[in-house]
């Protein structure tokens, strides 16, 4: 007896957690193709891929990396122009700026993303999308498998939103407070 009802609280537990992580407010199968698609767009306008371009390189902070670089540009995924902010997150084996400068691709350990989605996408976030990729493109996941696609962090205590709406300006941006719309044109 003892035996089922363990079992049958493991059961529990699982599905309890599989129906938390299909409830999460991001990482789910649309998040995830709007995710690809937003690569695409950096892959076509060499922000990420074989033929990236490079910005200099300036010292980070947790949890993006040691190294940085941000690039600020509009980009059309599906019929919607955006403001997308990219920001490569080099590891701290680069040792530097000359590290990344002379082998990028050797410390890429990440690249994180804000598209700012159409009006009414999520209001409260000023409808930004978040995600992260490892440097082949494929969404990064958090320690419980969700991937890290969407709104990411909404509502908790940690993750993208999470840290972002403290960020100055009332626009989740820490790099700048300058009106970035006219990128979206």
């Amino acid at each position: 007896m003892m035996k089922r009802i363990l079992l049958g609280s493991g059961a529990a537990l699982l599905a309890t957690a599989a129906l938390a992580q299909d409830m999460a407010p991001f990482g789910g199968d649309e998040d995830q193709a709007y995710a690809a698609e937003i690569w695409s767009a950096m892959v076509e306008m060499n922000l990420a891929g074989d033929s990236t371009i490079m910005a200099f390189p300036y010292e980070g902070v947790d949890p993006h990396g040691a190294m940085l670089e941000t690039f600020y540009t509009g980009a059309t995924v599906g019929d919607h122009t955006g403001v997308l902010v990219v920001k490569r997150n080099y590891a701290p084996s680069a040792g530097g700026v000359d590290g990344v400068l002379g082998s990028p691709d050797a410390h890429l350990a990440a690249v994180t993303v804000m598209f700012q989605r159409e009006d009414g996408y999520d209001p409260d976030t000023q409808n930004w999308f978040y995600a992260k990729y490892l440097p082949d493109g494929m969404l990064d996941q958090n320690p419980a498998g969700a991937m890290l696609a969407g709104l990411v962090g909404k509502g908790a205590d940690a993750g993208c939103i999470a840290c972002h709406q403290g960020a100055g300006g009332d626009d989740y941006l820490f790099t700048t407070d300058a009106d970035l719309s006219a990128l979206a044109n």
